[in-house]
């Protein structure tokens, strides 16, 4: 059996890649045309994480496993690590070049979903016997399921779910036969670690299949329970194991921003069955196709004789389930773990694609489903596509991919059934099937005389011949068997005729999911690009960019910021620095309160906060050096024409400053500008009275200060008329925060006018306008310079800082103060770190001339506890099974 595996699994591999190319190249997709697939999360999340893993493989990151000091001025990044790098497929990306991380991860994401339709195609034979080269196309039709080409190629690390539900199913038969247990517990590690989210789906989806198999099985109840005791402790062990990386993500979401997430809205009946069909697409509905063949076959499972009753109705019972329970709230929960999703919100139709593959591979491997039976699903299908044709998501495309799906999977199944000859299928003739018919015993001359009755002149060949010599009075079954036995080529050549139609069968089965597949994913990559942001693979922009981080980078003196105008959210990573900007599930909340009243702006409901130009900020955190880079062309809609990328550089303290106080002072109040003067412990901006017009703001400020407009709730651009500057553009809508800009400098008159231009309605708060005194900022500056740390050293999650002798006051690191940061001052006790305003703090008492904060993650001791108990435990249960199997001595 494991070479007919193989094969299916080879088989399905290569469809699965060949198509997933091909409807690229159909789309004109990235790498095959112009059209970029970099959109949403996968370029402002999963390309950039990505591209921060090759820097660590190669040395080159700052920072390390413990924290990421190029994001957020110092992120933990074991989280993030856990939830986006830990797939066995990750570290791939360090055999390319740098400037070809793009193509890196497609490459990754191909041989994800092929790696998916390979493991499906093995356990389907598993499930059941059957041909081969079926098993392998089913397996390709599970990892090109509409969830797949509509969601999960832009979500990287959701196709390791793909992968990890056949494996689970997997180590769920291996506990049926009590085989294996010591690799089913590692398969469960290993998926949890690759993307514990959708391992947890996955996990959930292999128990409903194994307690499915578990009832049919026909097992006494001692047995089931013995299994499904075997199954638990199967999953706690790998769970266990998985601990270290599970548990620290857990505590990372706990701390992290709170996002924005809306309440679950079923979708309509129409809109749920259209997604069952080939080219339509949604962002918010379940992407449920798995194509026609497969469905047809999965309507026909109720219906297919040859298979035995509880088998069709248990199947379909669960399919049926699964998709009610998607559409149910607390169940719809249950799926996604208890939290609802920001963003797409049916997360978990992966396993619904499985589970009707699944179903169809249990109708095909029954026999093909009878004339009847397919008769039956073909009705169910026209009902199907009746109400799904209420839908708009089905779009005029549709139509003829539907019937040219419908028409190769019906004449391709027929064709199957005739070749077969079983399930009600008549290939032989009349005669031949009367002669055959299972149970006769009648002598066989009358039989061979109504099957050779007068004027019937056709040859019956050498086994038609021995079977129906005269005299021979066997019963028909044993002949039945010699006459159709594998391998047997003597005769009329109906096994050459049988394995033509097979073969015609399979290339047409082969050929209608090639077509209906690349069209879907044709078409969900074209409306992809018209619903989500886009952005350009590596190219110039990255390319400039990087080489202006890489002539200004001083860390860790100081922080060299990659810009306010960004190309991605994660520019850090991408293109190198050590900025504000940090887009990630585990942005933490301390930090975006922060940087918010700092006058910080953020999109994604909080968790992708921006970088924030302004003097007094960069001298706060240390960036020395920024970059300024015309707005990126491929998103934006003010490209500037010949802009170039230019650095600024400034005078700033050492990351490691001393303040004369040990005590936090007031909190944060609403006004960004007194919050900033809070945090450097001066006074450097003039507040002035505004006048607000629709159009306009005048004001009043000290000639030759910096101007800054802080509006977060609006929405257009604005403008120092009358004198030289650069333009603010400000974005605010419900899930995103405008940041606070630069504008120029007040004329010498100290007559200031803003003019504004809303895109759409939004409010100017009051004290939105700023004045900053750059001559007083200078000497904050240099007073913290002379108190700060002589010798700043950074390594992965140590920080330490060399202080001039006898310091006094408090200790005040420009980082975050993210959970987990503990600090000693020179020989002192370590304790978790103070908290200055939401930066990291040590109280340094009666003087000392050092400090070391270390970091770690919150959750990593725990986690290495439980796993090195669930390690301990596996190994005592494989050393219990070893001396129960050893020979015993009389």
């Amino acid at each position: 059996m494991p070479r007919p595996r193989r094969a299916a699994a080879g088989l399905a591999a290569l469809i699965t890649a060949v198509v997933f190319c091909a409807a690229d190249a159909v789309a004109r997709s990235y790498p095959f045309g112009p059209r970029t697939r970099t959109v949403n999360d996968l370029g402002n999340q999963y390309v950039p994480f990505h591209a921060h893993l090759w820097d660590l493989l190669h040395g080159r990151a700052d920072g390390g496993l413990l924290v990421n000091w190029q994001s957020g001025y110092g992120s933990s990044f074991l989280p993030d690590l856990g939830t986006y790098l830990t797939s066995p497929f990750a570290p791939l990306v360090a055999l390319f070049p740098r400037d070809e991380i793009d193509l890196a991860v497609y490459v990754i994401t191909v041989l994800k979903v092929a790696c998916a339709a390979a493991a499906m195609a093995w356990l389907l034979l598993a499930l059941r016997p059957g041909r081969w080269w079926a098993a392998g196309l089913l397996g390709a039709s599970y990892a090109l399921c509409g969830w797949t080409v509509a969601a999960a190629v832009y979500n990287l690390m959701w196709l390791d779910g793909l992968i990890a539900l056949p494996l689970l199913c997997l180590v769920g038969e291996w506990i049926l036969q009590r085989r294996r247990p010591l690799l089913g517990v590692l398969v469960v590690t290993a998926a949890w670690i690759a993307n514990f989210y959708t391992a947890y789906m996955a996990t959930l989806a292999a128990a409903l299949v194994l307690l499915l198999r578990l009832a049919l099985s026909g097992h006494p109840p001692r047995r089931k329970a013995a299994v499904a005791g075997r199954a638990g402790l199967t999953v706690a062990l790998g769970v266990g194991l998985a601990a270290p990386v599970v548990s620290v993500i857990y505590f990372g979401t706990t701390h992290a921003s709170p996002g924005r997430f809306t309440r679950f809205k079923p979708v309509g009946t129409e809109d749920l069955l259209a997604r069952l069909l080939p080219t339509t697409y949604s962002f918010g509905s379940p992407a449920l196709y798995v194509g026609t063949t497969a469905l047809l076959l999965a309507l026909a499972l109720p219906f297919h004789r040859a298979a035995p009753r509880q088998v069709r109705a248990g199947w379909s019972l669960l399919v049926t389930a699964v998709i009610l329970s998607m559409q149910w709230d607390p169940t719809h929960l249950l799926w996604h773990a208890f939290a609802a999703p920001q963003g797409s919100p049916y997360r978990q139709a992966f396993v619904v694609c499985a589970l009707l593959v699944m179903a169809a591979w249990h109708a095909l491997s029954y026999g093909v489903p009878a004339p009847r039976a397919l008769g039956a699903a073909a009705g169910l299908l026209a009902l199907l596509v009746a109400v799904a044709s209420r839908s708009g998501l089905v779009r005029q495309i549709a139509w003829p991919v539907l019937l040219l799906a419908v028409a190769g999977t019906v004449v391709g199944l027929v064709l199957l059934g005739v070749a077969s000859g079983t399930g009600g299928w008549r290939p032989l003739g009349e005669r031949a099937r009367r002669l055959l018919r299972v149970g006769d015993r009648r002598p066989v001359g009358e039989r061979a005389r109504r099957l050779l009755r007068v004027g019937d002149r056709r040859p019956v060949g050498e086994r038609a011949r021995r079977l129906l010599r005269v005299g021979d009075r066997r019963p028909v079954g044993e002949r039945a068997r010699r006459l159709l036995r594998v391998g047997d080529r003597r005769g009329l050549g109906k096994g050459a005729r049988r394995r033509v139609l097979v073969a015609c069968a399979a290339l047409l089965l082969l050929g209608t999911q090639f077509g209906e597949t690349v069209a879907t994913s044709a078409v969900a990559s074209r409306l992809r690009l018209a619903h989500l942001d886009d952005y350009a693979p590596w190219g110039d922009r990255q390319r400039r960019q990087e080489e202006a981080v890489a002539g200004a980078d001083g860390w860790p003196r100081y922080r060299t910021d990659p810009g306010r105008e960004q190309t991605v959210a994660n520019d850090p990573m991408l293109v190198g620095g050590q900025g504000a900007q940090y887009y990630s599930s585990h942005t933490s909340d301390v930090l975006l309160r922060t940087l918010t009243a700092l006058g910080g702006g953020w999109t994604s409901g909080g968790r992708s906060l921006q970088s924030l130009d302004n003097s007094v900020t960069d001298v706060i955190f240390s960036v020395g050096a920024r970059v300024h880079s015309p707005p990126d062309p491929h998103q934006s809609r003010h490209p500037e024409a010949g802009g170039r990328v230019t650095v600024s550089r400034q005078d700033v303290p050492p990351l490691v400053t001393v303040r004369p106080t040990t005590t936090t002072g007031p909190a944060f109040g609403p006004s960004p500008y007194r919050n900033q003067e809070l945090l450097l412990g001066a006074r450097v901006y003039t507040l002035p009275d505004l006048t607000v017009r629709p159009e306009t703001l005048t004001a009043r400020c000290p000639a030759g200060s910096e101007v800054y407009l802080w509006a977060p709730r609006f929405w257009g651009t604005a403008r120092l008329t009358g004198a030289p500057g650069p333009t603010g553009r400000f974005r605010a809508d419900a899930s995103r925060r405008a940041a606070m800009q630069r504008l120029g400098t007040v004329p010498p008159s100290g007559r200031l006018t803003i003019g504004l231009s809303a895109h759409r309605p939004g409010v100017i708060p009051d004290g939105a306008v700023g004045c900053l005194d750059t001559g007083a900022l200078h000497d904050v500056v240099q007073r913290l310079r002379t108190t700060g740390a002589t010798v700043v050293t950074v390594s992965d999650g140590t920080i330490r800082a060399e202080l001039p002798a006898g310091s006094t006051g408090t200790a005040v690191v420009a980082a975050p103060r993210i959970a987990g940061w503990r600090c000693a001052a020179g020989d002192a006790a370590v304790e978790p770190a103070g908290d200055y305003h939401g930066l990291v703090s040590v109280p340094l008492g009666g003087g000392s001339d050092s400090v070391t904060c270390t970091f770690r993650p919150p959750g990593l001791r725990l986690g290495l506890a439980v796993g090195g108990a669930a390690l301990l435990s596996l190994l005592l249960l494989a050393a219990l099974g070893v001396v129960r199997r050893s020979p015993k001595i009389a």
